[in-house]
């Protein structure tokens, strides 16, 4: 799924992480040859590596937050992977902050800083598995293109109880996608060689975006674990999902297309 934190369609948390890595496994490192070789001057700089990676991971924690709500599928096995990556990573700038404070006390304990810090650096492997993880098989971030898929497609509208216009009819080439925000309700609108069609935006699987899945003669396909749905009936094609999908009435009339909830 497109991420919503992105510069040129190119998602910006990734790009930030790598800063508050390589500063917190720095910080560790120093810190670590201070105490076997007993250098003052890495200590120094194991605290300034500290500081940096704990700005820089506030910093990069602004589009993972924004990418949280609004890229991610909610209710979806990528929901809970997120969250406990979030949560780890929060984690780990509190114990290094701790340990950057107590640094800096005149009781200090050198080696209990360092155990503290290795702590960190453990959960920042943690996190940055799960982190992988949400990018390489859940897809968070990733732009997909297909034949005649055309650009990400999206839109915010009022629920009513009426018929809610969503589209041109020319808006979509054939097996084009556009996910519809309703309310709270998430809704694919997809063109098919017989007409518009419309799903939920739910693999009954694992919960993935269909929005960002791939829609071809009349089948949409998950992107993550590859079942597949007759869009017309919402009925399974293909496993590993067993659940149908909900489907929604839509009509065309004087160049515009409605859904009908």
């Amino acid at each position: 799924m497109r991420s919503k934190a992105n510069f040129k369609s190119h998602p910006l948390h990734p790009i930030l992480v790598a800063f508050p890595i390589a500063f917190f496994i720095g910080a560790f490192a120093f810190d670590l040859l201070s105490y076997i070789l007993e250098r003052e001057g890495f200590w120094q700089t194991g605290n300034y590596l500290a500081i940096a990676g704990i700005a820089s991971a506030l910093v990069a924690a602004i589009p993972g937050i924004v990418d949280y709500f609004y890229t991610v599928p909610p209710e979806s096995s990528a929901k809970k992977r997120a969250t406990k990556h979030g949560l780890i990573n929060l984690l780990n700038v509190c114990i290094f902050s701790a340990a950057t404070y107590y640094r800096n006390q005149d009781d200090a304990n050198s080696l209990a800083i360092i155990i503290m810090e290795g702590i960190g650096i453990g959960l920042l492997f943690i996190a940055g598995w799960m982190g992988g993880t949400l990018v390489y098989r859940n897809q968070i971030g990733v732009d997909h293109r297909y034949a005649n898929a055309g650009k990400w497609n999206e839109a915010y509208l009022p629920k009513t109880n009426e018929a809610i216009e969503v589209a041109a009819v020319d808006e979509l080439k054939i097996n084009a996608l556009k996910l519809l925000h309703i309310g709270d309700l998430r809704v694919v609108l997809g063109r098919t060689e017989k007409g518009y069609v419309a799903f939920s935006d739910y693999c009954t699987h694992k919960g993935a975006s269909l929005a960002d899945g791939a829609l071809i003669c009349g089948t949409v396909q998950c992107p993550w674990h590859g079942s597949q749905f007759d869009v017309v009936t919402g009925v399974v094609k293909e496993g590993p999902a067993k659940k149908d999908i909900i489907t929604y009435k839509v009509e065309e009339k004087e160049g515009k297309v409605f859904l009908i909830l």
